[in-house]
């Protein structure tokens, strides 16, 4: 197996036979070996049986279920230790970053020689399409703001629901993982950062999805706390 794609959706069950449908046709057109794995976080929609529905068209497909929500970290987390693929992506359900993008990511790896590859809104070659909302930019701005305060200062863009590992780095970090929330990502690049991983961050594009996940009267707060833990933890 080349190349496993992990995919954490919570009552994603609007949005996934599009996405599912746009990342199997366009893996299968380069010719990739590539499994497809949907982590349904404990969804109180029919997500779930959309992903099984997709699997009959696209065999590629394959469920992974948690019986109630824990969070993005978590997710991610149980499905890159299901994967089966020597390279490992994992990509957000509303494909803000597109599919399309995965060859500057894979080039990073197999070309150059890193170990993860990050997608980044941050770099000055990025391409946003579609910006946040005000509301949303203002949280966007001042989270950074605390990465670097409480953890580290080595990435522009520790968000972007875009990254790559090789299969040896995926499997090592995410075993590890504490955070079950959004700042998983932070955990992760630095736990990478002090093993000793080769990490690039990769200009991509991107357009905000009017339907985030993220709730913004209670998730920067979680997001803040989670920061804090993954100081005390491993700082």
């Amino acid at each position: 197996m080349e190349l496993s794609i992990i995919i954490p959706a919570y009552n994603e069950a609007s949005r996934l036979p599009n996405t599912l449908e746009k990342i199997v046709l366009y893996l299968r057109e380069k010719g990739a070996s590539f499994e497809l794995i949907v982590v349904d976080d404990g969804s109180k929609d029919n997500t779930a049986e959309i992903v099984l529905q997709t699997s009959k068209q696209y065999p590629e497909t394959r469920l992974v279920r948690s019986e109630r929500n824990y969070g993005k970290g978590y997710a991610v987390r149980k499905g890159v230790l299901e994967a089966e693929g020597e390279y490992i992506l994992f990509t957000d359900s509303d494909l803000s970053t597109p599919i399309t993008e995965l060859p500057s990511l894979w080039h990073a790896l197999t070309e150059e020689g890193f170990d993860i590859a990050i997608g980044s809104r941050g770099v000055p070659e990025a391409h946003i399409l579609v910006c946040q909302p005000w509301y949303r930019s203002i949280f966007g701005q001042f989270y950074p703001f605390f990465v670097h305060l409480l953890v580290m200062n080595d990435f522009c863009d520790t968000q972007c629901g875009f990254k790559l590992f090789r299969r040896n780095a995926a499997y090592r970090l995410f075993s590890l993982l504490k955070t079950k929330g959004f700042s998983f990502d932070v955990e992760i690049l630095l736990r990478a950062k002090t093993s000793g991983y080769r990490v690039k961050e990769v200009p991509v594009v991107w357009s905000n999805s009017r339907e985030s996940k993220v709730v913004l009267w209670r998730d920067p707060f979680r997001m803040l706390k989670e920061l804090i833990l993954i100081n005390l933890r491993l700082k």
